[in-house]
This record gives structure tokens, sequence and C-alpha cells, in this order.
């Protein structure tokens, strides 16, 4: 107001431009002025804003659209429903009804979880929700046709021809089953194998002397590949058990006789190493007998053949045997109709792509045939036998090489041939569909069972404020909430990060890598380093392994495979560890030295010397009396630049260092045992007669990993 009546004046007293000089009178530029009437001008309105609609394009103000209907969340509702149910179809908390109830004709409180509810009301919890509804409609699920190959029916009797035996090789490690195979087939297999030891399985076609024919399969005998002895034993028609008769009965001989039982294949013995001066044959036989292996000496029926296969003895004898047990199991096969076989192992071969080893059951598999395994499939581009000769065709108990899959497809894995290509994607898309389904049937389990643990913790916290009214009851449950918030634990700092050694593992074939990984499964120490598996597969060391593993900080184990100098030169380049081995108990050591440096040192107290407390006395220095313990050396000798401890009894009284070491009045570095000394501690601490001390000396111990893999 003060500043609109200053205004007001100087609007009066102040000539106006738009006036001339001669509408003011005369006096007023006179000395002697008088007061001129008052200025009369037109109303002006201050601080006011135009009013009226504003001028197009300005001063719009920009508005929320509202939600639109289809924008809002459906809720299938249907008649009778319970307020739980219609909690659940709003994906709400059962209260959240009750308060859409507020204001209406609806009893809340006499309204129970189970109770059923009317339609308009319903509809009303909907509405008030911000939700719409629609009725729940019945709809009809198409169930998608099997398009998997179905195995096919029993060949007809009078189509059955005799086929050779497959027989597969068993037995403890180093107990000599390649050198037999090596000694009937003439070769030197075994001379080949890293350390000595087969590490993948070996399946090829042996013809004896007398005309007969036998497919081999080698499995090894080490701890790692128990997965691919059980594989043996399944696709076999019977099993050479080798034992050493100098070593007896060992933990994959026991295994062995389980695969065995467990695929009901009958059983031939083989003591090996029967020319050793140390041999036992009968002492291995009784170890036997625990094991439900019964030899036809001791009134059983299983051949027992003595023999040294380094030496060749009684090879044939072992080969007889094994033909007339094939003769009284009658083997037949049909060689004619679709192909049936299991893959007994696989690779991927730099000029060939992925290739399998197989045994062929039934029909015979020719260049061309389509087949399926698992979920891929194959056009035959190539077959070889184990000596790597092209063949054209294999019967049943043929153990060929495979060429031509888009895959690798998995050992044990059975082989089916189909009609065409296109039948042959029709069934590996019904398997991944198939596979695809199973897994998402899982998770939905899962989920299922979260669902019902929640609702069962619900439920139990609210048994407790059954007998209160909703409002009591959600008053109650805030309070609770409000709690369990002030009680929640900070969130840690990325200091307390767990250890973790991220590992990509490479094998030459499928059956080793599987080995690996069930090594890997045993890993049981993830609480002092964890172990991420970030990729595995078979072949070579390639670019993509190297890039992950700079991306994981990770480190490459490969088994059987090699990396070039130009794949070496880019993984130093880029800081990622490649390790090679040959021998999978080397890998595993190499992996537990791994684990073992990530872990921290830990301090280890070595003893150098202990002194007993003879007498206590103080001496001063300038104006403080400092104590003195006058010690003998009882063990060792005592070093002034250790840590001392004093002891009383089990009490720790003090741990430090000394500021002073006297022998008579001498300063001295070190006392040794027998003689005395004065001790100065570089804390006040009451010292008394008997005390015991003790010099000791604190040294960093890498820590080893606790995990034990079993060999």
């Amino acid at each position: 107001m003060r500043r609109m009546a200053a205004l007001l004046r100087r609007a009066t007293s102040i000539p106006r431009p738009d006036v001339g000089l001669s509408a003011w009178p005369q006096s007023a530029f006179s000395p002697a002025w008088t007061p001129a009437p008052p200025f009369t001008c037109s109303p002006v309105r201050y601080l006011a804003a135009k009013q009226g609609k504003p001028p197009a394009g300005k001063g719009k103000k920009k508005s929320n659209p509202k939600k639109t209907t289809s924008d809002k969340q459906e809720v299938e509702i249907k008649q009778r429903m319970t307020v739980s149910e219609l909690a659940q179809a709003m994906n709400k908390d059962i209260d959240h009804v009750y308060e859409a109830l507020l204001n209406t004709e609806v009893d809340i409180d006499e309204l129970e979880p189970d109770a059923h509810m009317e339609e308009k009301w319903i509809k009303e919890v909907v509405k008030r929700s911000g939700m719409k509804y629609k009725y729940a409609r019945l709809v009809e699920v198409k169930v998608r046709e099997n398009k998997d190959v179905k195995r096919q029916p029993p060949a007809d009797p009078a189509a059955l021809v005799s086929r050779p035996p497959v027989v597969t090789i068993m037995g403890h490690v180093d107990h000599g089953k390649t050198t037999l195979l090596d000694s009937l087939r003439k070769t030197q297999v075994a001379a080949m194998e890293a350390g000595g030891i087969t590490q993948h399985i070996g399946a090829f076609l042996v013809q004896l002397p007398s005309g007969e024919k036998i497919t081999f399969l080698d499995t090894p005998g080490h701890a790692a590949f128990t997965a691919m002895r059980a594989r043996g034993a399944l696709v076999t028609d019977i099993v050479i058990l080798v034992v050493a008769a100098d070593d007896g009965v060992m933990n994959q001989t026991i295994e062995s006789i389980q695969h065995a039982k467990k695929a009901k294949v009958p059983i031939i013995l083989a003591v090996n190493k029967c020319d050793k001066p140390q041999a036992e044959p009968k002492r291995v036989k009784e170890q036997l007998l625990a094991h439900d292996i019964v030899c036809e000496e001791y009134g059983g029926d299983v051949q027992a053949i003595h023999v040294s296969a380094l030496k060749g003895d009684n090879l044939i004898e072992l080969a007889e045997a094994t033909v007339t047990l094939a003769e009284v199991l009658e083997l037949k096969a049909d060689p004619a109709g679709l192909v049936e076989g299991t893959v007994v192992e696989s690779r991927t071969d730099k000029g060939k792509g992925p290739v399998t080893t197989a045994i062929i059951q039934r029909g015979t598999i020719r260049r061309g045939s389509t087949l399926v395994a698992g979920k891929t499939w194959a056009k035959v581009r190539f077959l070889f036998d184990e000596n790597d000769r092209l063949l054209d065709k294999a019967g049943p108990s043929s153990a060929v090489q495979i060429v031509g899959w888009k895959e690798l497809p998995s050992a044990g894995e059975e082989i089916q041939e189909v009609e065409s290509e296109q039948r042959a994607r029709e069934v590996v898309e019904w398997r991944e569909y198939a596979e695809e389904q199973e897994r998402l049937q899982d998770e939905r389990q899962a989920v299922e069972a979260k669902q019902r643990e929640h609702q069962e913790s619900y439920r139990r916290e609210r048994e407790g404020l059954a007998h209160l009214s909703w409002r009591q009851r959600k008053n109650a449950l805030y309070r609770a909430n409000k709690h369990r918030a002030a009680q929640r634990p900070s969130e840690r700092s990325g200091d307390d990060e767990q250890l973790a050694v991220p590992l990509i593992i490479k094998g030459d074939v499928d059956g080793s890598v599987e080995a690996i990984l069930n090594i890997l499964e045993s890993y049981d120490a993830h609480h002092q380093c964890q172990m991420d598996i970030v990729h595995f597969g078979v072949g070579d060391i390639t670019e993509n392994d190297v890039n992950m593993a700079e991306t994981f900080s990770g480190t490459i184990y490969g088994f059987n495979v090699e990396a070039n100098k130009p794949i070496q030169q880019m993984a130093a380049k880029k800081s990622v560890p490649v390790k090679l081995h040959k021998i999978i108990y080397k890998l595993v050591d190499d992996l537990k030295e791994e684990l073992s440096s990530k872990l921290p040192p830990s301090m280890q107290e070595n003893v150098i010397g202990e002194a007993s407390v003879l007498a206590t006395f103080a001496v001063t220095v300038g104006k403080k009396k400092i104590p003195v313990a006058g010690c003998r050396v009882q063990k060792g000798l005592l070093d002034k630049k250790m840590k001392f401890r004093l002891t009383r009894g089990r009490d720790v009284l003090w741990e430090g260092s000394l500021t002073a070491m006297k022998h008579h009045k001498d300063d001295v570095q070190s006392v040794k045992t027998g003689m005395e000394c004065g001790l100065f501690l570089d804390e006040d601490v009451e010292i008394q007669t008997g005390d015991e001390i003790v010099c000791y000396q604190e040294t960093e111990v890498q820590q080893k990993i606790s995990w034990d893999p079993g060999f």
C-alpha cells in the first residue's frame, strides 16, 4: 500500500509525457508554486492477471490422461467365489478385499476367508481396486501330437541270425585289461595310453584264429570313469572281469561287479599276472566269494581262467571260454530293418567333425542312412572301423565310427534309424519340445512348492491373530512388519565377497568330459572357495574359450586336447591360464593346487624356547621403575627379535616383545638352554615367581583345500 501511494504521488506531481506544456498553468513553473488541481487518471490494476481465454498455443495446462479401461488389470471371476479365492485371483492380500468392502452393507467382521460372496460384491471389490472383471471360461488345451520315433516290435525269430558277442573288459586300474586286449589283437594300445591307463572306451572287433569274432569294449579302470564303466556294462553281452593275482580285489573291481549285476550280464573271471612270484589266484577267488562271484571249483557258474596278458599265457583258453558262453546264450539279431544301436563314445574330429563310436544292435547301417540320437540327427557320410578303414556297411555287434552328425550326441544315447531327413527333424523338434515342457513342469512345481511354503507361513502367522477383527489384525501386522524392518541386517560390503575359481573344461571325447564333471560334482569345499563351471565341451581350445575365460576371469583346463600357438599367444596376452593334461588325476591335482592358492594363508606358531620365572625385581630408569623377570631358559633359546608370551597356568597374561634382554649386566641378543637372564617387557605386567615365558615365531602357511575327490 505504501508503494502504491508513493506511485500515485509521483503520478500527480510529474508532468505526463503525452500532455503538452501549454496544458499546464504558468504558475506551475513560477518560483511561487501553488498546488495545482488534483490530476485525474484512469484506474490501474497492479499484479492482476488478465481474465478470459488464453490465446491459442499459449498457457495450455497439461493434464494427465485417465487410465483407459483396456489398461486395467483383468480379474477372472466366477459365481460363489470365497474371499481368499477372490484375493488370489486379484493377486492381493485377503485384507485388501476387506478394505475394498468398507462403507458397504457387508459386515466385514463376520466375513471369514472361506465365506462365499455374492456376485455384486465380487464385482464391487474388483471395481474399487481399479481393475476390471471378466467371467472365467473353460479353455480346451490342445495336446501336441507325439512325433517321437517308436521302437520296432520284436523281430521274427525266423529272420534272426547269429551275431558276435559284445564283451566288455572291466576291472581295477593297472590290473592288465588293455594289455590283455593288446595280446589278443597284437597291438600296442597300452604303450600309447597316457600314464599307462585307459581313459576312454575303446571298441573294436577281434577275429580269433578259429574264425570266431568278438567285439571288445575296453573300459577305464580309474575311479574317475564310473559312468563309462556303467555304460560299457549296459551295451554288452559278457563281462570279462580282470583281477591281478598279486593285488587282489580292489575298489574298481567291486564297482565293476556291481555294474555287471545291475545289467544282468554273465561274468568270466580272468585272473591276470599269474606269472609273478607273489601271485595268489586262490586268494583272489576267495575274496570274490564275499561279492557273490562263485567260481566253478567252488560250486558256482563263473569260469575262472588263469592268464598272463604280458606273456600271452592261456589267452586262447580265455577266448574259447568267451565263445562257449556266447553259444550258450544263443546271441542273435535281425540284420534287416531299421538300425538300432548305442553311442559308446563321441568326440569332435578336426577333419571329420562330430564323430561317434557306436555298437550296432539291430539292422545294418550303411552310408546314407538317416539316424537320430538324443536331440541331434545324422546323415551318415562315412563309416570307419577301429583302424580307420572305410566301411560301406556294418551289421549287428559291430563297433563303428559314424561321421555326419549335425551336432555331437552324448555318450550313452540310443541310436535309431528313420525314413527321411524330414522325419529326423520332426523327431528332434519333438524331443526338444518335450524336454522344454519337462523343464517348465519342474519350474512350475518349484514355484508351486514355494507358494505353498509362503501360504503355510502366512497361515501360521495369522493363526495367533484369528480372534482379532480385521482392523485389529491389520494394526498388529503393521507393528510386526515395522519391528522386523528395524531389525533388518545391514548389507554386506564388497570386502566379504566369496572366493571363486571359474572353470572352462574341454576334453577329447564326451566320456572324458563326463568323467571330469562327475569328479567336480563331488566338490564339497564351497565354504572355502567357490568353484564355478562356466563352460564345458568337446574339442581343442578355441578363441571363444579364451574370450569366455577372460570375461569370467577363469582358467581353461584341457584333457587330451591341444591349443595351437596362436591360441596360446592370445591366452598369454589376455592373461588367461591354459592348463593341458593327458592324465586325469594330474588334472585334478592341478585344480586342487589352484583352489588352495586362492585361500588366504594361515599363521602357524613355532615355539623356539621356554623359560621359567625364578625371581622378580624392579629397575629404576630415570624416574620410572620397570619390572624385570629373572628367568632361566628350560628349553630351546630365547631370541630378542621374536615374540614372547607370559602365561600363568592356562591363562595368557601378556603377549608382545622385549625392550631389553640382559645376561648379568650385559645386553644380549639371545640366551640358550640353562642360562639365566633378565627380561624387560614392553608393557607394565605383574610378574610372579613360577610364571612361564614362551618365545615363539609366527610364519605364514598356505592353506590346502579340504576337497577329497577320492583318489
